[in-house]
């Protein structure tokens, strides 16, 4: 392939490019049957890439440059074979697209297990409908006249030992109100207290859990329900024709006009170009969108940018709710869950849509329109001074620009953002909504372990921990995690005589670890280019990580639910970069006992980071005690990790905003003065010509 004809580096896999890796791969299994999971790109060697990205920038590209290989991971089951007595084998293969061949191929120890497909759910669902066990388990309780089963698949959580390595799946099930004639009434709010366990693998129901539905006082195990189980549950509805007061009739339109178009362009693709800020997006199953060679007017910032992994642990103790514990990036394939963003709804303003493409059973792409949404936003001020003495303001708006995506996993929702800003941040938003998780309850109990938000439904305390990969390439790949704090100083009559100073101490992270913040010392962490100085402060040019000292995992140290979340115990991870190094908890997590190859184990190497190649990972949470607010659908709760220039610049790069009014902003009655006007009422801007 030539350098006019190849595809960058750094983009998505083709459709054609994903036949072509299948293909590749039946011709090495003939006679076998094949489910494939994924197949995508599998990003070429770091360093590789950032040879190609030194010459793409430096304008030097030939079509005889070299070029990075172009290479597909992927992931599937191989099912028998001629004559063949071998069990279902996972592998995870390379294929390199230029040269035909398949350059790895690993079969995966049967300890481990690939994240779920679909394909999957849709089996256990069948299996539980089908199975005459359940049929005569459901002839225990009476469901009231006109409700029909909603049985909803969820990984099986840490296994027990009792369980060994066999692949299993539970579901969770509802009653359905068929009367409302509407299939999207809500069924969350009749749990049932029926948790079948299906082995995916001979498709049988494994056995039936039926969990406590007692609450404080009460056994953790035993059936105390009522036969009549949802008389006391009460219909909870969400979607707008069902409403028993209808939505509101006094909001008015409020619209998002942008009458010049976007100030952002998209080239190549996926290359985007906005202000001073030129990066790449892709999506990909496993981390949906991801960043790419962020720069900011010309200078490096971050190589990459991507959500690594999430895990969800509930604190019900009652069996089987113990295993309950969601790794919603790992499990679940995400990509499987993601969104078709709607024009209008999910993202406002002048759009650009990036499409994604998934994997069928049979390994032909299935694309999927519109998982990433781009747009712009008004984000209040940016910046303002006004001259008390000249009576004169100057203030500029903040636009921001986001690169989002949302996933549905079940009865919850995600909405993850990458908002950059103007004076060259970079936010990650994650903001939490859906139905939040509930299980049957017997009438008039509660429960410490959650709080009841309808009738006849308990919604379990729980935690939602995420963790945020940073490969940072600060003015170059070799920097520095320095964790700073703010600490108070003795009165001393020669260098503190009346007690106001305090001192700023800097360490430097010198070996890979997981690090804690700590707000009474105000500790952040600076990622440093060391061999570059600032001209005015003399420190080394830097961003800045600041993430929520929130909550971390609280499942206590042994027990499954802490095994297989280690990367969950600190906020700040820093660890010497390698290439399959993406994934906070490793892996595989779907039904894990133990986080393997996760960032324990990369700490654990204690690999030198100063003015290395690194990564840092940043782990931010919410520990989500129910409220009945969040009922039946929770309004979002956003939680923000933020990465800010300290002394990468000589002044604030947001200086030269313009500063205008907004021309659809009107007062409510009468008339009034522009907030952007000079003294003698011409507009201005800042500068000059300024207000």
């Amino acid at each position: 392939m030539t350098a006019t004809t190849s595809p960058h580096p750094l983009s998505a896999l083709s459709a054609d490019e994903i036949r072509r890796a299948r293909d590749v791969v039946l011709g090495l299994h003939p006679g076998a049957v094949l489910d494939f999971r994924v197949i995508y790109l599998l990003e070429p060697p770091k360093a590789d890439v950032v040879r190609f990205l030194d010459a793409e920038h430096a304008g030097t590209l030939t079509a005889d440059t070299p070029r990075p290989p172009r290479l597909a991971q992927l992931k599937y089951d191989v099912i028998g074979g001629a004559g063949s007595d071998v069990p279902t084998q996972y592998h995870e293969s390379v294929v390199d697209l230029v040269t035909g061949k398949r350059t790895a191929d690993e079969v995966i120890d049967a300890k481990f297990h690939a994240s779920l497909g679909l394909f999957e759910f849709d089996k256990v669902v069948n299996c539980v409908q089908e199975s005459p066990e359940f049929k005569e388990k459901l002839k225990s309780v009476r469901l009231p006249e006109g409700f029909e089963l909603v049985v909803e698949p969820w990984p099986y959580g840490g296994p027990d030992e009792a369980d060994g390595q066999t692949r299993l799946f539970q579901a969770l099930c509802f009653g359905r109100d068929g009367r409302t004639g509407n299939p999207d009434a809500n069924f969350y709010a009749y749990p049932l207290p029926f948790i079948p366990i299906v082995d995916i693998r001979t498709m049988k129901l494994v056995r039936i859990d039926q969990p406590a539905t007692g609450g404080l006082g009460d056994a953790l195990v035993g059936v105390t329900n009522e036969v009549g189980v949802l008389d006391h549950c009460r219909s909870a509805e969400y979607v707008p024709e069902l409403l028993p007061g209808g939505v509101r009739k006094d909001l008015k339109p409020l619209t998002v006009l942008q009458p010049e178009g976007p100030s952002f362009s998209i080239t190549e693709d996926n290359l985007v170009e906005w202000q001073k800020w030129r990066f790449r997006v892709t999506f990909n199953p496993r981390e949906g969108a991801v960043l790419h060679d962020v720069r900011y007017d010309g200078r490096s910032v971050l190589y990459r940018l991507s959500m690594s992994d999430m895990t969800v642990p509930y604190a019900d103790p009652r069996p089987p709710f113990h295993r309950k514990q969601a790794f919603d990036f790992g499990d679940g394939g995400l990509g499987n869950c993601v969104n078709n963003l709607t024009l209008g709804c999910d993202c406002l303003g002048v759009i650009k849509y990036f499409d994604g493409i998934l994997t069928n059973p049979d390994g032909s792409p299935e694309p999927t329109k519109n998982v990433v949404c781009l747009h712009e936003q008004d984000n209040g001020i940016n910046w303002k001074h006004t001259n008390w003495r000249t009576g004169r303001a100057v203030v500029t708006r903040r636009r921001e620009l986001v690169v989002q995506y949302i996933l549905t996993l079940a009865n919850y929702e995600y909405v993850f953002a990458f908002v950059l800003d103007q004076a060259a941040g970079i936010t990650l938003e994650a903001r939490a909504t859906g139905i939040v998780s509930v299980v049957n309850m017997d009438v008039g109990k509660t429960a410490p372990w959650g709080n009841v938000v309808n009738p006849g439904a308990i919604a379990q305390n729980h935690q939602h921990i995420f963790c945020l990969r940073i490969d940072p390439a600060v003015d170059g790949h070799a920097n520095t995690v320095v964790q700073e704090e703010s600490l108070p100083v003795e009165v001393d009559p020669a260098t503190n005589p009346a007690g106001n100073f305090y001192r700023v101490e800097s360490t430097v992270v010198a070996e890979s670890a997981g690090l804690d913040l700590d707000p009474f010392s105000n500790r952040v962490f600076k990622i440093q280019n060391r061999s570059v100085k600032n001209p005015v402060s003399g420190k080394p040019v830097g961003y800045k990580v600041a993430g929520p000292p929130s909550q971390l995992l609280l499942a206590a140290p042994g027990s499954i639910q802490a095994n297989r979340a280690h990367f969950a115990r600190h906020h700040l991870w820093v660890t010497k970069h390698r290439d399959d190094e993406l994934y906070a908890g490793g892996r595989h997590t779907l039904l894990s006992r133990n986080e393997v190859g996760g960032l324990r184990d990369a700490a654990d190497r204690k690999d030198r980071v100063e003015d290395e190649d690194i990564v840092v990972w940043s782990v931010f949470g919410l520990t989500h005690n129910p409220r009945v607010e969040d009922w039946p659908v929770m309004p979002v709760e956003m939680i923000q990790v933020h990465i800010t220039p300290s002394d990468f610049f000589t002044g604030n790069p947001a200086l030269d905003v313009p500063s205008s009014a907004d021309t659809g902003s009107k007062l409510t009655e009468g008339a009034g003065s522009s907030c952007c006007t000079t003294a003698n009422g011409t507009n201005g801007v800042n500068g000059a010509n300024g207000h």
